[in-house]
């Protein structure tokens, strides 16, 4: 999905719902993207309705710049959970086990940072599991190429950091409570397997 502008429309899967079992299952996927990540949407679109002046900025254009404070927590809270969704549907895919071969400049990069991949891993779950409530964690890199790991509540975005999210997990409840009920650090754990390793350019 493009970060298009108004009206924003949800995007569909690039994957089959039942493509992520048994890690994350099909009821789930439906849930999340059909009806979390849509509510996102539509409640964005509500907001903007009565400000032309805003429909054609991109969302990222619309998540870095003022808006009109009466819909700014609007903007923010459901602008910010369209561009986290779209971020981490479009970081999953179907039987992933990542190496250095699939994204080498940022194997380099992750080794460099944090000792090897591994101990990325185990660093990165732990923050995961350290968010209190709902959020996010999002692995990203600076304009001077060095990485960080971001804890984000709610649905806040790396955006106004001026950072590019390479690795975002979602840690909202409604992402794994129908499979996982309150194991979190499965769910986590999990993850790591349907996580597509991304390009850092």
């Amino acid at each position: 999905m493009s970060l298009n502008t108004y009206p924003y429309e949800l995007p569909p899967l690039p994957y089959a719902y039942n493509a992520l079992e048994p890690y994350i299952d099909e009821e789930t996927m439906h849930y999340h993207h059909d009806k979390h990540f849509a509510s996102y949407i539509d409640n964005l679109n509500k907001a903007l309705e009565g400000h032309p002046r805003l429909h054609g900025l991109t969302l990222e254009q619309l998540l870095s710049r003022p808006v009109p404070p009466d819909i700014r927590e609007a903007v923010l809270h459901n602008g910010g959970g369209v561009y986290n969704h779209t971020k981490f549907f479009e970081g999953l895919a179907p039987h992933q086990s990542a190496s250095q071969t699939d994204s080498p400049e940022l194997f380099e990069l992750i080794e460099s940072t944090y000792g090897s991949l591994d101990a990325f891993k185990a660093i990165f779950t732990k923050k995961a599991l350290e968010i209190f409530g709902s959020g996010w964690l999002c692995l990203a890199i600076n304009r001077r190429r060095s990485l960080q790991i971001i804890s984000l509540a709610n649905q806040e975005t790396v955006i106004a950091r001026q950072l590019k999210p390479l690795i975002l997990f979602d840690v909202w409840e409604h992402a794994y409570y129908l499979k996982y009920k309150n194991d979190r650090e499965g769910y986590l754990h999990n993850l790591w397997d349907v996580i597509a390793p991304p390009s850092v350019l």
